[in-house]
């Protein structure tokens, strides 16, 4: 079973869980994983390269989902349109919608690189923020999706959700050092990154995909 995940530091917890996951379980000769952006594993997903992921919140109906995703009740910090011309992410698919549905214009920027430019004191409008001004709702940016592997699918969901990961020290220096940010900025951004798809987060999720279509 091949495992997507996107590479951005909102799933380091996860990353970090899986390994041990996989370490750990009988399963860890069949289950392996690869990371990449959002609009590449949803592709994946779409093509069978991957039997299960965490793939963008527009393109989840498709698939049988779980209840863990990336969800944001409030500010992300990590999603916005920034001043200048229309643009979207080629990375993303959700936050192109978003920003369409929310009547934004100006470039649209997701993922670490968003995180980084905002740690710099760029400014912009934080997409989630914005979603939960309009909509009083959270907003799930992601969901873990499956083609098969139901059983091992929600497993994991059940351990991850169960207690906090804590991640070692030296992973987030590795991490910081890869971003050009500060073990402490990671630390601070994950406390509003929230993985479990709760009543809120389906009912928002169900509103954003009835108003996208």
């Amino acid at each position: 079973m091949i495992f997507g995940s996107i590479s951005y530091l909102n799933l380091l917890p996860f990353q970090i869980f899986l390994k041990r996951y996989i370490k750990n379980s009988s399963t860890k000769m069949a289950l392996n994983y690869r990371k990449n952006v959002p609009a590449e594993i949803n592709r994946a997903l779409k093509r069978g390269d991957i039997s299960a992921g965490f793939i963008s919140s527009i393109e989840s109906s498709k698939y049988s989902c779980s209840n863990l995703g990336i969800v944001a009740d409030g500010a992300v910090h990590s999603v916005f349109v920034i001043d200048g011309d229309n643009k979207i992410d080629i990375e993303s698919a959700t936050s192109n919608i978003l920003a369409k549905v929310l009547n934004l214009r100006g470039e649209v920027i997701i993922g670490d690189k968003a995180l980084k430019y905002h740690l710099d004191g760029g400014g912009g409008i934080d997409l989630a923020e914005e979603w939960k001004r309009r909509k009083n709702l959270p907003f799930v940016f992601a969901r873990l999706c499956f083609r098969c592997h139901k059983k091992l699918i929600l497993d994991i969901e059940s351990r991850f959700l169960r207690q906090p990961i804590k991640i070692p020290q030296y992973i987030l220096k590795r991490e910081a050092n890869r971003r050009g940010i500060t073990p402490e900025d990671i630390r601070w951004y994950l406390q509003f990154i929230n993985y479990r798809v709760d009543y809120r987060a389906k009912k928002s999720l169900k509103l954003f995909l009835k108003i996208s279509r």
